[in-house]
């Protein structure tokens, strides 16, 4: 299919949602888009686009279009960056998806990058669900669990991370500290909402936490945190999250079933991509100090 400028166009139109953005993105008339978008769902014998009063939403078909789309215009880009020459500054987002712990990881290797390409916005996506890297909805993942086997994955590993049962200070002393599991009577706790996750401590709690003495349950990181900090209930916290903070106290024995290991994933379309290859070298000249902390 000899289309670029449309599918360039298309791209656009999808990005930003309406024809008259993308024609002020491109430097073209609204016609012009317009007349691209007739064009490509003509070549392709089918709609890309449902019109709507908001704007463009994407059909099934259109998805796998944007995808073919942000590969080809992130190459261009890419490619162009190369012409440049080697001395020349990366531009434009990269997009990095992570879990809300392991933020605080990346914010060194981030600022090194900055550093060195001011002119390049890191954009991060915390989210529990993992990002379609085969759909550009990130450049770079950190994700815990079981290896991604995804056949256009690549994946390397980036250490393991260590989850421990913590109780705040205002806890422990309302409702005192166990020293084992058969002390778990009468005692609180704060649990993912969803219990059929990847966290590595789901089965403990899943053994050992009735219904009766869970005192909140939540879907995202940073809330466990603040319910624990609340002496709400004791919970499960990456060991960097409280580290240095006399006020919380690890409860039980360390349990080497609680941690897991963290792999960084790229698209193999865009593994070798400048801006790509520069942040994992960012990511991977911190994964010493990283792992110290949160092993």
């Amino acid at each position: 299919m000899d289309k670029w400028a449309e599918l360039r166009t298309a791209y656009h139109v999808a990005r930003l949602g309406t024809v008259s953005a993308a024609a002020e993105a491109l430097g073209f008339h609204r016609a012009t888009v317009n007349r691209h978008i007739d064009v490509l769902e003509a070549e392709l014998g089918a709609r890309i686009f449902i019109r709507h009063s908001r704007g463009y939403a994407l059909t099934e078909l259109g998805q796998d279009v944007l995808r073919v789309a942000r590969k080809t215009e992130e190459l261009t880009e890419d490619l162009a960056g190369r012409v440049k020459g080697a001395g020349s500054q990366i531009e434009g987002e990269i997009k990095l998806t992570l879990l809300a712990p392991f933020a605080a990881i990346l914010m060194q290797p981030i600022a090194s990058f900055r550093a060195k390409n001011p002119n390049c916005m890191v954009s991060i996506n915390v989210s529990e669900d993992l990002a379609r890297l085969e759909y550009g909805e990130a450049h770079i993942a950190l994700r815990a669990g079981p290896k991604p086997d995804h056949p256009d994955y690549v994946v390397s590993s980036f250490g393991r991370v260590g989850f421990k049962l913590y109780a705040h200070d205002s806890y422990v002393r309302r409702l005192g500290r166990p020293e084992s599991e058969a002390d778990l009577q009468g005692h609180q706790f704060v649990v993912p909402q969803s219990l059929n996750g990847r966290q590595p401590y789901l089965p403990w709690i899943h053994e050992h936490v009735r219904p009766e003495m869970i005192a909140l349950s939540c879907r995202h990181f940073e809330i466990t945190h603040s319910a624990v900090r609340a002496g709400i209930g004791m919970g499960f916290l990456a060991d960097h999250e409280v580290q240095g903070d006399p006020d919380f106290h690890r409860i039980l024995t360390p349990n080497k079933a609680w941690s897991g290991t963290l792999w960084l994933v790229t698209h193999v379309d865009l593994h070798r991509t400048e801006k790509v290859q520069a942040m994992l070298s960012c990511i991977r000249s911190a994964r010493q100090g990283s792992v110290a902390q949160i092993g």
